[in-house]
């Protein structure tokens, strides 16, 4: 696949309270795998029936949406998918002993935590098992980053979801089939006036909580190439980068 730079656009309006958008996917969902897709008006996802993860979760991370008051993290099965193709709340007990995981969240929290959807965020669909170390580590660093690029003034656009490259564990008290993801990646995307940057990150499960989210950065080709999917199917190709394998052009926005 092509390494392609690619942006999602918002065509919401920017108020907290009425935080919604007509589309979160606007040059094309990620495309490659089959599954169920979910749109909110903070988030679309792809849900895999067979995994019981979203192949890809796609967002947008603006001024508004962040710096709302602490949210709770209440989980809950996500009503718009079949109990069959989910995880409920207590498929996840004892992981944490077992395992070493927390629920990490694919779309952030706290990046909607001003909007009247942060709820959303603690559907199961958007949960994955993901190692503390990781959680708690590079990847939360990474999401901050995001959100301090977005305090700019920047809209800043993400693509985010699992990848199955090895085996990682099996949660010891669910009651449906499913696999635990291997690692993550992410890509991070602005569009200023038709310049499109982006850089992304891959990282495994097995992640040390000191390493630096920086270290994790790879290209958009790589996260196609190991992910199976076409990050934004239908962007224009003159909007693609001229050399092919670069790494992208927001590691100095992202703190690296």
């Amino acid at each position: 696949m092509k390494n392609t730079f690619c942006f999602i656009v918002s065509l919401g309006v920017s108020l907290a309270s009425s935080w919604v958008f007509a589309g979160n996917c606007v040059y094309g969902c990620p495309t490659g795998k089959s599954g169920q897709t979910i749109t909110r008006p903070i988030y679309t996802l792809h849900n895999n029936s067979s995994t019981k993860f979203a192949n890809w979760t796609a967002y947008q991370v603006t001024q508004v949406t962040i710096d709302g008051p602490s949210r709770s993290r209440y989980w809950k099965a996500d009503p718009n998918i079949s109990s069959s193709a989910t995880l409920e709340p207590s498929d996840y007990t004892n992981a944490h002993a077992t395992l070493g995981t927390d629920r990490g969240h694919q779309v952030p929290l706290a990046s909607f935590s001003n909007t009247a959807y942060w709820a959303q965020t603690n559907y199961l669909s958007n949960i994955t098992p993901q190692s503390s170390d990781l959680n708690q580590g590079p990847w939360v660093r990474l999401e901050t980053a995001v959100r301090n690029l977005a305090r700019t003034g920047q809209d800043v656009y993400v693509v985010t979801g699992p990848l199955y490259e090895w085996y990682f564990g099996t949660l010891p008290n669910a009651d449906e089939s499913h696999t635990i993801p291997s690692g993550y990646f992410k890509v991070v995307i602005t569009d200023n006036n038709g310049w499109v940057e982006a850089s992304a990150f891959i990282m495994e499960q097995n992640t040390s909580r000191s390493a630096s989210h920086c270290s994790k950065e790879v290209t958009v080709n790589e996260v196609e190439w190991r992910s199976g999917l076409n990050i934004m199917p239908s962007l224009p190709s003159y909007k693609e980068p001229a050399v092919e394998g670069q790494t992208g052009g927001l590691s100095s926005s992202l703190g690296c």
